[in-house]
């Protein structure tokens, strides 16, 4: 029997509809991450881009469990000799929500090119309404 690889033109890609409400962000990541990489499919293949597009709705409805929303800090650094920034994912989740969601979801794709390429095909939007109705989505039920 032959192992059967996926090419890049060989894979169909389908729309997918996350609903982040009173769900954990990172759960909701972890299964955008899941449908980004192609993991749900027979035909997924580590070095060919096998996944799906996946839109995120209602990330400002996402919960943070635990004490995280109040001790977990957002870093980055401006290059700069002192330029580390941080801010608290209070702050972060009451301005930017979409910006925490798209974070977690990057850093669970590989880091390289085929994960940019991953990142590219992600959505998300604040609220329950998003423009890629033309696209006909699937809403993805979350086990």
């Amino acid at each position: 029997m032959i192992t059967q690889f996926a090419k890049a033109g060989q894979v169909e890609q389908k729309w997918y509809v996350i609903d982040a409400a009173d769900v954990a962000l990172g759960r909701t990541a972890t299964e955008a991450a899941r449908l980004l990489r192609g993991k749900h499919k027979p035909i997924f293949t580590p070095h060919v881009d096998t996944g799906d597009f996946v839109i995120i709705i209602n990330a400002e409805k996402a919960v943070l469990t635990g004490k995280k929303i109040n001790q977990k800090k957002l870093r980055w650094h401006s290059g700069y000799p002192g330029g580390l920034k941080e801010r608290s994912y209070r702050d972060v989740m009451d301005k930017m929500p979409e910006r925490a969601m798209e974070r977690a979801v990057k850093g669970m794709l590989p880091h390289n090119r085929l994960g940019k390429k991953m990142y590219g095909k992600l959505k998300v939007y604040r609220g329950s309404e998003h423009p890629h109705q033309a696209q006909k989505p699937e809403m993805w039920v979350m086990n």
